[in-house]
């Protein structure tokens, strides 16, 4: 038996070591997530109306952005720059959402409709020109399409249908791989990233819309071993 044990122990030394491995791993993965405060988004000045019809919810548990969008409202767009050390290098954000209110007939793909209940922005600047991905929960666009694509010398813009439909009190979450996306519609080499915005709008359908927003991470290289979760990396919403 004494022999036995002998032997069997290197393993199970091996085995535990393996195991420790794998934690500090998931803790280092978890220590690499930055949350970005929901209080950090202001008005964009320049791509908004005079009226905010966004608040920040505290419901005892963590806060929230709600927006309540109704017409003839000048729609609104929220922004949150990163901390300059995330400017480079993060492969994951993350966030929470639900669509309460679909704007009737919204359709980021159809001239004229381009209204989404929810929308998260993740921007970028090199020099003078500035990258948008627009990640939307639409009324009627189909899952997964990519609309709206803008190509100038100062802008290159796609807007992303991640969801589409539903909606109502269930919190969704979201994970994306920025940089992967970014080369997938853009090409070369990612620059620095900007930060994020947020847009609940009806104006082109003149109807009512009501979203919430939560839960914004943003996680360096290495954040890969988290425990997965709906991710889009390298394509739309799958």
């Amino acid at each position: 038996q004494g022999a036995q044990d002998r032997l069997e122990l290197p393993h199970r030394l091996e085995a535990g070591s393996i195991q420790r491995d794998m934690w500090s791993a998931v803790l280092l993965a978890a220590s690499l997530a930055v949350p970005l405060d929901v209080r950090s988004f202001r008005v964009l000045e320049r791509d908004s109306g005079p009226d905010n019809y966004y608040k920040v919810v505290d419901p005892g548990a963590a806060l929230f952005i709600r927006g309540i969008y109704g017409p003839p409202l000048q729609t609104v767009t929220l922004f949150a720059p990163v901390p300059d050390r995330l400017r480079n290098g993060v492969r994951k954000i993350r966030w929470r959402w639900r669509a309460i209110e679909l704007p009737s007939g919204g359709n980021e793909c159809l001239e004229g409709h381009g209204d989404s209940a929810a929308a998260v922005y993740v921007t970028w600047k090199r020099g003078l020109r500035w990258y948008s991905l627009k990640f939307v929960w639409s009324t009627e666009a189909p899952k997964g399409a990519t609309c709206n694509s803008i190509r100038n010398p100062f802008v290159a813009s796609d807007s992303i249908v991640l969801r589409s439909g539903g909606g109502g009190s269930r919190w969704v979450e979201e994970e994306i791989d920025p940089e992967a996306l970014f080369r997938q519609h853009f090409g070369g080499d990612v620059p620095e990233l900007q930060g994020l915005g947020l847009l609940t709008d009806g104006d082109q359908t003149r109807s009512a819309s009501v979203a919430d927003y939560a839960g914004f991470e943003l996680s360096e290289e290495g954040a890969a071993a988290l425990p997965a979760r709906r991710s889009v990396s390298g394509g739309a919403a799958r």
